[in-house]
């Protein structure tokens, strides 16, 4: 299974692949934005750090439950190596949230990010 995403730039890009990965697990107009968390991520290139970042969102959905539903990322560097991101959403409620694929891994495989030309796409295990 995998995100496909575009954007107009970098930080477009990783806020399209984090509501991506929520809306993988769950339908993202049923999570309303009453909690921020703060997320961070760094990697040694832009397609290591998209797996740290994900995999950082991942780590909030599996340890607290915690759904995102709004991102707002700013990527660290040209190309950028390093992320600093908050997520608005709420914990997973089963009487309101619908849990669809439980995402157990981001991979590398097959990984693409191109800001340049605004799309990503990334593997995950499910």
């Amino acid at each position: 299974m995998g995100i496909w995403a575009s954007g107009g730039s970098a930080s477009e890009l990783f806020e399209a692949l984090g509501l991506g990965l929520y809306a993988l697990m769950t339908d993202l107009r049923k999570v309303r934005p009453r909690e921020e968390r703060a997320v961070s991520a760094s990697g040694e290139d832009p397609t290591e750090l998209v797996v740290a970042y994900l995999t950082e969102l991942l780590v909030l959905e599996q340890t607290d439950r915690f759904l995102g539903r709004a991102i707002h990322a700013r990527p660290v560097g040209d190309p950028p190596t390093a992320i600093v991101a908050s997520v608005s959403g709420e914990r997973f409620d089963p009487e309101r949230h619908t849990a669809r694929t439980e995402v157990k891994a981001v991979t590398l495989h097959d990984l693409v990010f191109d800001a340049a030309r605004g799309r990503a796409r990334v593997i995950v295990d499910i």
